[in-house]
């Protein structure tokens, strides 16, 4: 939803992106450019923003994220995210977009460039002969045809690395555990399964995995030392992946005979620090960080991430979020409508019961179960977060509450919430629906010294008809109500509504309307609903018992069978106060009174 402040969704572009993906942002948001921002000021503004598309300069710490109350989505024009605090964007609900794909053959061929500017010794000679020097027999290099490419990391880049490669005649090993066979057979590569077999047999070495902890100095004394002698080494993945000192000890002493390194532990790196001394060393090629700096690139990853961060403005799933479960297209758009829903039927059931006593969270509990087409669909992750964000921003307040698909499973830990998702095929009681979604608040756990709940029996199991239960449905993509607890209500779960507990007696309607009316609400729909014909006491038994209403109001066998009970839901034109339902109880002679907003 768009900031109230401000006719359309703001996004901050704090750095260069390529003009033709802000253009496609521009056409339905407001985009700011404010290149060379300090932290500081970074900080100061972000407040403002919806959105907010970096590349790798940018540092999005856990303090610019939680100053961010208004933040949507991160969206870094590129393959890593290791400028961006994933964990701390997660905890907020923030959605962390990248581009794994956009740059993949840049990456490629950069490192294909610097692997034979490093066998040839070109940079060396292209100074020399600009220096006015012609010294041919100083750079003599070697040839890659024949040599063994080692390739730790054969995903998308590393495959494009070594399909490049073979076409120049060399052999390529490669170390993925989650490599696919398949994928290596056709190039061909051959997979090793051990770091020092990878590293004994290459004569070129070059890295293409993410910086995690289990790669962080991956490449240190003991690897190196694992290699031939005159072997080369390159990195244009992340920097950090090499231990820089090692490296430098390594090219000192002649064991490895060049390196070729496109990123640094730090960027740029500090006055004095090994990575300066490793850029200066005579044996190493060296860029500023240029793997993905091709025009082609830069407008594809722009292009991307700002097609995603209108997705996600939208209320839709991003294609390459880093912190959220991949959906495929095609589920979500049949889940759409019904995520609405969910999140309807978890906003009714904390408004309507948190007015019965014991109050909603009581219950902590729920089964939310997919009938028919809908419990086909495989990956429910989005209808799970759409109930728990349903749940509780009624009672959590609006600002800074962000629950989504990114964050649901934590908040709902952290509140103590356990949904079981149950399917279905067939469709719930009422085969007109081809898909139906159900609610199931279970009770808490009996314990002796509190009295009956109206769920309780005498053996302990919930009596069907005082269950807290919400049924619904989608009708031309329209959210429907079709059960509240014990009555077959049908209903659209929008606006603001008064929902009446009562007797059908003749009248009650005429009493309920005067007493509205007397506050100035006007009625804009009335639906009536019975207590459902499938649901009896006792199971049909008849039974005599003394029960609670979900009102609180003790009733016996008689007045549960003698009397006949129905629901009012009213929908009104204005928020009602807390003394109006509670006249409607006093006057009304109704059983319960709840209003709802929706």
């Amino acid at each position: 939803m768009p900031s109230l402040t401000h006719s359309r969704p703001k996004v901050l572009v704090p750095e260069k992106l390529s003009p033709d993906g802000l253009a496609l942002l521009r056409t339905t948001l407001d985009v700011q450019e404010r290149k060379g921002l300090s932290p500081e000021e970074l900080l100061e503004i972000i407040p403002s923003y919806d959105a907010l598309l970096v590349r790798s300069e940018t540092k999005v710490t856990a303090t610019v994220l939680q100053a961010a109350k208004q933040l949507k989505v991160v969206a870094r024009a590129g393959v890593g995210v290791d400028n961006v605090d994933v964990g701390a964007a997660t905890k907020l609900g923030i959605v962390v977009v990248n581009s794994p794909s956009g740059n993949i053959g840049a990456a490629a061929e950069h490192t294909i460039a610097l692997m034979m500017s490093m066998a040839r010794k070109i940079p060396e000679a292209c100074s020399s002969l600009k220096d006015g020097k012609w010294e041919r027999s100083k750079f003599v290099g070697v040839e890659v045809k024949g040599k063994v490419l080692g390739i730790i990391g054969l995903g998308k880049v590393g495959l494009t690395v070594a399909r490049i490669a073979k076409g120049l005649g060399m052999t390529v090993n490669a170390l993925d555990p989650y490599a696919s066979p398949a994928a290596a057979a056709s190039v061909p590569v051959t997979l090793v399964s051990s770091l020092p077999e990878l590293l004994a047999s290459a004569d070129f070495l070059t890295i293409h995995t993410p910086l995690i902890a289990s790669t962080r100095g991956m490449i240190s004394d003991a690897e190196l030392a694992l290699m031939k002698p005159g072997a080369r080494i390159l990195n244009v993945a992340r920097g950090g992946t090499i231990d820089e000192a090692a490296l430098l000890a390594a090219l000192d002493s002649g064991h490895l005979a060049g390196a070729a390194i496109d990123v640094f532990t730090s960027e740029p790196p500090e006055q004095d620090s090994i990575a300066t001394k490793l850029i200066a060393h005579p044996r190493a090629v060296v860029t500023p960080h240029l793997g993905a700096s091709t025009v082609e690139a830069q407008e594809n990853v722009s292009v991307d991430v700002c097609e995603q961060v209108l997705e996600i403005l939208k209320g839709s799933l991003p294609r390459s979020a880093v912190n959220a479960p991949i959906i495929l297209p095609e589920e979500y758009q049949k889940l759409q409508p019904f995520v609405h829903l969910v999140e309807k039927i978890g906003s009714l059931y904390t408004q309507h019961y948190a007015s019965l006593p014991g109050g909603s969270m009581a219950r902590n509990t729920f089964d939310l179960v997919y009938h028919g087409e809908v419990a086909s669909i495989g990956n429910t992750k989005p209808l799970f977060a759409a109930l728990i964000k349903g749940l509780l921003a009624p009672i959590s307040g609006e600002e800074g509450f962000n629950i989504n698909i990114v964050n649901a499973e934590l908040v709902a830990r952290e509140r103590g919430i356990f949904v079981s998702e149950q399917h279905s095929r067939d469709p719930q009681e009422d085969s007109s629906y081809s898909s139906l979604i159900t609610l199931i608040a279970r009770p808490p756990s009996r314990a002796s010294s509190r009295a009956p709940d109206a769920s309780d029996s005498s053996n302990g199991a919930p009596q069907l008809q005082h269950q807290r239960i919400i049924s619904g449905t989608c009708r031309g993509g329209q959210p429907l109500i079709t059960r509240l607890g014990r009555f077959e209500a049908t209903f659209e779960p929008e606006g603001t509504l008064l929902i009446c507990e009562n007797y059908d007696s003749p009248g009650k309607i005429g009493v309920v309307g005067s007493i509205l009316g007397r506050e100035g609400v006007n009625i804009n729909f009335m639906t009536v609903a019975p207590v459902s014909s499938k649901l009896t006491t006792n199971g049909g038994t008849g039974e005599a018992k003394l029960t609670k209403s979900d009102s609180g109001v003790v009733l016996s066998d008689d007045s549960i069978l003698g009397k006949k009970e129905a629901l009012m839901i009213l929908g009104v034109d204005r928020v009602i106060p807390l003394q109006t339902t509670t006249d409607l109880v006093k006057e009304g002679g109704v059983l319960s009174a709840c209003a709802v907003t929706l």
